[in-house]
């Protein structure tokens, strides 16, 4: 079994990359919830405060009513309908009281029971570089390595006369122990170079004339971060690990402008498709926040994006006065430039997480750290003076250990304030470092999709961690009962967008392949549909700093909403996967699926 990912690779997705290396990519490809039973009280709005706003002369521009509306407000409130005027929301509450919001221009929808639910927020994806690999040489969901080389074929016929391969999502698991081999490349494609990034992000197979153009043979060390696999005599297998992808993709052809602009739109709109209204980009350069400005002031960017801005080892806080330079551009309306990403480590299955114990199972050594512990307790000090957010990618439970240091020194150094720093990926934990993240403030952000049993965690993860230390892979629900905010991402393209498969697996640690489950991976890490429905909206909110405006369904914050088949309360939890999104709202406008197909009535012309 794979990750189910539908797009080319992880490689801008999680690979702890140096900056100079996320700039030629991007140019390449440039409080949990209690209420868990299906509609029952109270309602939002009452009956005067209703009646006070239809009495002011403001009727609703859009009507949505006899649905079932979880608000994922404060108390966990039900309601039947709602009111939007421009883009925020004027009421929610009962079918009997919106009707004084109905004018004769109020567009009113028929929801049939239909189940509505803030939008999604997705705290941590790569939307941008995401979106131009959907048009590369995609592998995955290959099954096996023969459907792997079958589609490089496809891909190498329509190569046409451009320069090299360029793709990736082949499955570590579909290679012995995680290493593809150059000559599988060469015998498809011996004259022109080749590179194509695993399903992880964390590797790169590349083909003997790739290897040729960047001077990488059995004499080259393996450099700072990263390892060569090797055959018996020291030649290179053809698969790179971590940065010693480096030397050979500066080599990769640059993409325009304009192919970063329609790789982004393709991505945006498969957002919207899957009900997400926000994002995170979680690293980014110039040249693409450049591609997110462009985008929204071209009106056509349709959410909102808060962009984590690359910080690299190599750099550390030298490479600062650019990132303050960056955040005090103007930029678009819908794009705040407030985050930096840090790579703590990089993936167990790689062998390059950084564990606080040695791995076993036949792998050696302690993982590759991205940053000694002095040096990253230092940046975060320094990017905590800033006031910028802070969003790391850590993995291995040291790194979780030493991010968390991190930003206990930045607090004691700068004092406490309303920083919500961002952990992403903390897939292995010492379990007495999971309630700093309450003491700390730290935001948990899992990636609820790879919380089951797959090939990864059996094959490459498992096996080199040992039965005690994997008990502590995604404890979501150990981490839910502390009390710590929790977000949830996609890590786009690394592996599915849609938030419904993720929430299905944090509710089952199953395959979400699968309707009845009955060997959930660590069951008493399973978490319920309402804490996992708040991960997803309010506190993915929080996590952007837009609570205030997005993330429930309240009066006075934005119209952000998606309408679903099924209410997600009254279906087996297997089943949530294959529950279909019928309407995103927007800021109050529709940019996936139509309202005429949800039964849109006219005020005063029948359906009152």
């Amino acid at each position: 079994m794979f990750r189910r990912a539908p797009s080319p690779a992880r490689a801008l997705a999680s690979r702890p990359v140096r900056r100079s290396r996320c700039r030629r990519l991007a140019r390449r490809l440039v409080a949990v919830a209690l209420a868990t039973t299906p509609f029952t009280g109270p309602f939002l709005a009452s009956s005067a405060a209703a009646h006070a706003a239809a009495g002011a002369g403001l009727p609703a521009d859009l009507v949505l009513r006899h649905g079932q509306i979880y608000t994922v407000d404060a108390a966990r409130s039900w309601a039947e309908s709602i009111a939007v005027a421009g883009d925020r929301i004027v009421f929610v509450g009962s079918d009997r009281e919106v009707a004084g919001f109905i004018g004769p221009q109020t567009r009113v929808v028929e929801l049939g029971g239909r189940f509505v639910l803030p939008g999604f927020h997705d705290r941590h994806a790569h939307p941008l570089s995401g979106g131009v690999e959907l048009t590369q040489c995609d592998l995955n969901a290959s099954e096996n390595r023969d459907e792997v080389l079958a589609r490089l074929r496809a891909c190498v016929a329509r190569l046409g006369d451009r320069p090299w391969l360029v793709g990736g999502g082949w499955d570590l698991t579909l290679f012995p122990g995680g290493v593809a081999d150059r000559r599988d490349l060469d015998a498809i494609l011996p004259d022109r170079p080749a590179l194509l990034a695993s399903a992880d992000g964390h590797s790169s197979w590349v083909n003997s004339k790739a290897l040729e153009l960047a001077g990488v043979t059995a004499a080259t060390p393996d450099p700072e971060g990263g390892r060569i696999e090797r055959d018996a005599a020291g030649a290179p297998i053809g698969t790179l690990r971590e940065s010693a992808a480096d030397l050979v993709d500066h080599l990769l052809p640059e993409t325009t402008a304009a192919e970063s602009l329609a790789g982004l739109r393709l991505a945006v709109a498969k957002a919207q498709g899957f009900g997400i209204v926000a994002m995170t980009e979680a690293n980014a350069d110039p040249e693409m926040i450049a591609t997110y400005d462009s985008l929204d002031r071209a009106g056509e960017l349709g959410l909102r994006v808060v962009v984590s801005q690359g910080l690299d080892s190599d750099e550390g806080t030298d490479g600062m006065p650019a990132l303050v330079a960056q955040r005090s551009a103007a930029h678009a309306p819908h794009v705040r430039v407030t985050a930096v990403k840090l790579f703590a480590d990089g993936v167990i299955e790689g062998g390059t997480a950084a564990l606080l114990a040695p791995y076993i199972g036949g792998r050696t050594g302690h993982g590759i750290p991205n940053w000694s512990a002095d040096a990253l307790e230092k940046v975060i000090v320094a990017l905590d003076r800033e006031r910028f957010q802070i969003h790391i990618h850590a993995i291995g439970d040291r790194a979780i250990r030493d991010a968390l240091d991190g930003l206990e020194a930045a607090r004691a150094a700068n004092g406490v304030r309303d920083a919500r720093p961002l952990l992403a990926h903390i897939q292995l934990f010492a379990p007495e470092d999971i309630p700093r993240f309450r003491e700390l403030g730290v935001v948990a952000d899992f990636q609820p999709l790879w919380a089951y049993a797959d090939a990864y965690i059996r094959d490459l993860t498992e096996p080199f961690l040992g039965p005690e230390r994997s008990r502590w892979l995604y404890p979501i629900a150990s981490m839910a009962r502390t009390g710590a905010v929790l977000a949830a991402g996609s890590d786009w393209s690394v592996s599915s967008m849609n938030p419904l498969e993720a929430i299905e697996v944090a509710i089952t640690r199953c395959d979400p392949e699968l309707n009845v489950c009955d060997k959930p991976w660590i069951p008493e890490e399973r978490v319920d549909l309402a804490t996992m429905l708040a991960a997803y909206t309010i506190g993915g909110a929080y996590a952007g700093f837009e609570e205030r405006d997005s993330g429930s369904l309240e009066t006075g914050k934005l119209a952000d909403l998606v309408v679903l088949d099924r209410n997600l309360f009254a279906i087996p939890p297997g089943e949530i996967s294959n529950v279909k999104v019928l309407l995103t709202l927007f800021e109050g406008r529709p940019v996936f699926g139509s309202i005429d197909l949800l039964q849109e009535k006219a005020a005063g012309k029948g359906g009152l």
